[in-house]
């Protein structure tokens, strides 16, 4: 099949819906890849890059649409583009179905199969790497502190020179969803101090952990929504919420507001009064501007000043970093398409039976399958009969985990004691002791490592090295030769146990310490 990648007409998109690196994996699971005629010169990529990965180049839009089995675009396609469409074409993009039915309508008139990326079901572990709307999200998020730190003029960290103290800017992010913890990030490394709000309370330690602090609003209420989103909140948290902006607008220099439920308008997070009430030369990113915008005065796509405050309301904050955009992009439809080509021969199978799939597509063959069901989630099990628990706890008998019966305890007590008389009445002194250290040993070992939750044996590996190592130093005194001290040669069964004790150490301390360096890694930025 061939897959064909248009250039984009929408006003002022840069991106393109893949880029080479991407094209030559999908040359490699089979397919035939076709580009437009300049399709990513906005994005910095050229055509001969493209052939370069093994594509061909279209002269016209005509021309690809119409000899490709498979169109990968970034922005929902205009009138002129559908009327190039024929019957079995696949279609692949940010469709927005809800707020396009009339598109829906006519997609479904030329018989298309539609997969709108924006429709992903975000609660499946396996369907992140398809998540286009977050790789869109983090870079939006970034590229809004970069616009901010543009308007505002001045440091973003605090300093002291020679020519006076320079405070750090104050920035206040309305929203730490994907977008807005990009933000966050970003914020805090250039050095602001950085303050985040965000309905759902579970956020709080995504915000301190990337450097910010987490302002919880005077109002208790839960507000997670279905699908990872927030949800819209009651008026009493509104209003306490409101106050609490009203206060933030008065202290901060940046405000970056990211609040946005699909298919709904953008909530007015912003008052005009709170925007007047900020220090002049203030700046105020609304990312929510191509849905209303989160501030009363936002203008979407244009960055206007109001009471002496920036209020930069572009619609097009991915695009601006357009091949970062169209790299993530094309990588995200590249793990979709492998999920609809398993098989690696260059055909796609739509499987309306994956969960994921299903999602996706809004319609098939013609037919709108939009919206999907609802996800089926697996019911909880059902909790165990309180006489049942209790018995597991203290129940006797034949296969149960409760206590030893005093008597089965007093006959293994009874025998381990007639074992110890008889070890210490006919064996050395020498080896009483070192049995003696044995025990204590096994002891020791069964209290540190297997009696320890297995959720901490990652992290338990760097302190168990401790005592390899103390293995290894007595393996060593039995191995060595009498010439280094030694009252004689131990016997071979002992080197050869001290050999395998030295190397079964061996592999566990650096097995330790290399498992605790891919630990610390994952902390490190």
């Amino acid at each position: 099949m061939r897959i064909g990648v248009p250039k984009e007409i929408y006003p002022g998109e840069k991106r393109v819906a893949t880029v080479p690196d991407v094209v030559t994996k999908l040359v490699k699971l089979g397919f035939e890849v076709v580009v437009e005629q300049g399709a990513g010169a906005l994005a910095d990529l050229s055509d001969e890059a493209y052939v370069e990965a093994g594509a061909s180049v279209a002269p016209s839009a005509a021309a690809l649409w119409s000899g490709s089995d498979i169109v990968f675009k970034v922005r929902a396609p205009t009138l002129d583009e559908v009327a190039l469409m024929h019957e079995g074409q696949t279609l692949i993009g940010f469709l927005w179905p809800a707020q396009n039915p009339d598109l829906m309508q006519q997609l479904s008139a030329k018989k298309v199969t539609a997969l709108s990326i924006d429709a992903l079901p975000r609660t499946l572990s396996r369907a992140q790497k398809m998540d286009a709307l977050t790789s869109m999200a983090g870079v939006s998020g970034y590229r809004a502190v970069v616009e901010a730190a543009n308007a505002f003029g001045r440091f973003f960290n605090g300093q002291i020179t020679a020519a006076g103290k320079v405070p750090p800017a104050k920035v206040f992010i309305a929203g730490a969803g994907v977008a807005g913890l990009a933000a966050i990030g970003a914020a805090a490394s250039l050095g602001a101090i950085v303050r985040a709000n965000d309905t759902r309370a579970e956020v709080a330690d995504q915000v301190v952990s990337l450097g910010g602090e987490f302002v919880k609003v005077d109002y208790e209420e839960e507000g997670s929504g279905g699908g990872g989103y927030a949800k819209v909140m009651s008026e009493g948290f509104q209003a306490a919420q409101r106050e609490m902006y009203a206060k933030q607008a008065k202290e901060c220099d940046i405000i970056i507001t990211t609040a946005l439920i699909p298919g709904k308008p953008a909530p007015k997070l912003i008052t005009a009064e709170m925007v007047q009430s900020m220090k002049p030369g203030s700046v105020i990113v609304d990312m929510a501007a191509e849905q209303g915008g989160n501030c009363e005065l936002t203008e979407p796509g244009q960055a206007v000043v109001r009471h002496g405050v920036t209020i930069v309301g572009y619609t097009d904050l991915a695009s601006r970093m357009a091949r970062q955009s169209s790299t993530l992009y094309g990588t995200n439809l590249f793990r979709l398409i492998e999920e609809l080509c398993k098989t690696k021969d260059g055909i796609i199978n739509v499987n309306m039976q994956d969960d994921a799939i299903r999602g996706l597509t809004v319609i098939k063959d013609g037919e709108i399958t939009w919206p999907a069901p609802p996800l089926v989630v697996p019911p909880k099990p059902a909790p165990k009969p309180a006489a049942a628990v209790a018995e597991k706890k203290g129940g006797h008998g034949h296969g149960s985990s409760g206590p030893m019966p005093v008597k089965t305890l007093a006959m293994v007590f009874g025998v381990g004691a007639l074992a110890f008389w008889a070890i210490g009445a006919y064996a050395p002194a020498a080896f009483l002791g070192h049995f003696t250290v044995f025990v204590l040993a096994c002891f020791i070992g069964y209290m540190v490592v297997w009696n320890v939750t297995p959720a901490l044996h990652t992290p338990l590996m760097s302190v168990t090295n401790a005592i390899s190592s103390i293995i290894v130093i007595g393996a060593l005194v039995q191995i060595l030769p009498p010439e280094a001290g030694m009252n004689g040669r131990p016997d071979q069964l002992i080197q050869w146990l001290a050999f395998a004790g030295i190397v079964l150490t061996a592999v566990n301390m650096f097995g330790g310490f290399a498992v605790t360096r891919r630990m610390l890694d994952m902390f490190r930025k």
